[in-house]
């Protein structure tokens, strides 16, 4: 489906910046959408460093927390470490599990089970954690509404801190130290960290007071990188700097669990980008929470047994493989179900259920049905008399306020403008997806639903050279709020035949020109536009990101396509 392009309105300051930090028109414009306006905010985004990460102190409860673990190690007390089955959850786990590790033996870790007892901390858990011996809980990645739970443990003498990035209740759970940014009288500057980067913090904030060497903590930069990408935060700020010289440490990780599983995703010999990490490493971590034990994972990431960790990477490789091929039958289950119902077929909004289907899957099986049908769907997955579900919406449509508009039907929901989760009771789904259909037909309009394409640049190919190749790199890593830049050109003629390749004919390759200048393109998933390309071959306006293809030892500059316009482009 074509797109709509968004341009950002040319500004003033390009010009100052391109004087005041001698680069091209091309790049100062793309800071400039970034909001980088002044020298030194330009030097921390192109060269940002270590030391310039915010004082984990500034953090409320920081010193609390701090003293608690360090009275915790001085008097032996046996720590349990308690995260979240996905990327996140698991690599923030590590880090303060191998943190702690060199500083005691009485420390271990606990990972709930998905299916059985749900989303952060848990009533099982809690028994575990007693059953142990634990005095000290350290919750990452979750807790932060888990009032019920911590005053459980404090019955049972269990002191609990939290280290969670979700958004706090209107109480706050008593907890002897609950670490968040996000709380309403917490001044540290940065409130966007995930659940690795506030383990990251409280790590590098207990080896200032323990007085260890930085090193300790920034060899796990590596588990930081992995988790912050994977849980599409914005790349900003710290979480830039800290996936900058984390992909940095991941590239080169001496974690031998990390080396396998980087072998088994075929990823051994190429330089990790954030989306290698995102489509590579980060659903086969995802796999194992999805499909059976996440305990698995941060197993994985602490083992210093090469054998042990080639037999657990295979086994996530395995199990990443199973979770695809379910994704793929429940896929086609789900577009089955619309074209056999004439309700479905018209409807505005689409919610799908059904008992064969996992519920680690159904998030990616509702965003493959919105890029299908183009329209905000629900997918869920029954368990006897209660369903779990999982939205996706594209354009401009606010998946949020549509389940607002539904919460009478539902038990629990939650998420934003484009994702949400909920549950609901099996015998209230037909009234759901009623209601979910009024409700999208009421609030949407047809511009909602077609996708957006924001654009930093127009640019002539005279521009493109190697200089503002090497200038674009140090706009990396790229994500969420950094995306890679995007450019348009206009007024292009295709040389020679597009060539349809890929082993599912699904990808376009073909060559085009501007005045003397021709370069490469490469469309992931547009086969669709070889006929309109050879058509009207010399009205062809494209949007794209610059990129270096390297192929038998050789480097040329590659446009990835993200959207093609044949024909008048406005």
């Amino acid at each position: 489906m074509s797109q709509r392009w968004i341009f950002t309105e040319p500004s003033e300051q390009t010009e100052a910046l391109m004087s005041l930090i001698n680069v091209p028109r091309i790049i100062a414009q793309i800071l400039i959408n970034r909001g980088v306006q002044t020298f030194d905010e330009a030097r921390y985004f192109l060269k940002p460093t270590l030391d310039d990460l915010h004082d984990p102190f500034m953090m409320q409860d920081m010193d609390a927390a701090i003293d608690r673990i360090v009275q915790a190690i001085d008097q032996s007390e046996s720590i349990m470490v308690f995260g979240d089955y996905d990327v996140d959850g698991t690599t923030a786990t590590t880090l303060i599990y191998l943190v702690l590790r060199t500083l005691t033996d009485r420390v271990s870790y606990y990972i709930p089970d998905r299916l059985k007892e749900g989303y952060g901390l848990s009533d099982q858990g809690m028994e575990v954690a007693k059953q142990r011996g634990v005095t000290l809980i350290i919750s990452v990645d979750c807790g932060i509404t888990a009032n019920r739970e911590i005053d459980l443990a404090g019955t049972n003498g269990i002191d609990v801190i939290v280290v969670d990035h979700h958004v706090p209740g209107d109480t706050l759970p008593a907890g002897q130290a609950v670490l968040n940014p996000k709380r309403d009288d917490c001044r540290y500057p940065f409130k966007e960290l995930c659940g690795v980067g506030l383990a990251y913090k409280v790590s590098q904030a207990l080896a200032h007071r323990l007085e260890l060497h930085p090193e300790v903590i920034d060899s796990h930069l590596d588990l930081v990188a992995l988790g912050t990408t994977a849980d599409i935060v914005p790349l900003q700020d710290e979480n830039r700097v800290l996936t900058k010289y984390g992909l940095s440490t991941l590239h080169q990780t001496d974690k031998v669990g990390l080396q396998a599983l980087i072998r088994a995703a075929g990823m051994k010999e190429k330089e990790l980008s954030t989306g290698q990490v995102v489509f590579g490493l980060a659903p086969r971590i995802n796999a194992a929470g999805r499909m059976g034990d996440a305990n698995r994972v941060v197993k994985l990431l602490t083992t210093e047994d090469y054998g042990e960790a080639e037999a657990l990477a295979e086994e996530l490789n395995t199990e990443n493989t199973r979770r695809r091929q379910q994704d793929a039958s429940a896929f086609e289950e789900a577009k089955q179900m619309i074209e056999d119902d004439p309700f479905l077929r018209e409807a505005d909004g689409i919610v799908l259920s059904s008992d064969q289907w996992h519920p680690g899957i159904i998030g990616i099986v509702a965003s493959r049905i919105v890029e299908t049908y183009s329209r905000p769907t629900v997918i869920i997955a029954i368990n006897g008399d209660s369903g779990r579900g999982s939205g996706r919406t594209m354009g401009d449509f606010h998946l949020y306020n549509a389940l607002k508009d539904c919460d009478d039907l539902l038990e629990q929901f939650g998420g934003h403008h484009h994702a949400a989760g909920l549950s609901i009771s099996t015998d209230r789904i037909p009234d759901f997806r009623q209601r979910f259909h009024d409700v999208v037909s009421r609030k949407a309009t047809p511009l909602d639903f077609i996708p957006t394409l924001p654009v930093d640049t127009e640019i002539e190919f005279e521009e493109v050279t190697p200089r503002l190749m090497r200038l674009l790199k140090m706009l990396a890593p790229f994500g969420p709020e950094n995306r890679h830049p995007v450019m348009v050109s206009r007024d292009l003629s295709l040389v020679g035949q597009p060539n349809v390749i890929g082993s599912d004919r699904r990808n376009l390759k073909f060559r085009v020109r501007q005045g003397s200048h021709v370069l490469e393109a490469i469309g992931f998933g547009m086969a669709e536009y070889a006929d309109q390309l050879r058509a009207k071959p010399d009205q062809v306006s494209l949007a794209y990101a610059l990129e270096e293809n390297t192929w038998n030892g050789k480097t040329t500059i590659q446009l990835r396509v993200k959207d093609i316009k044949v024909g008048d482009s406005d």
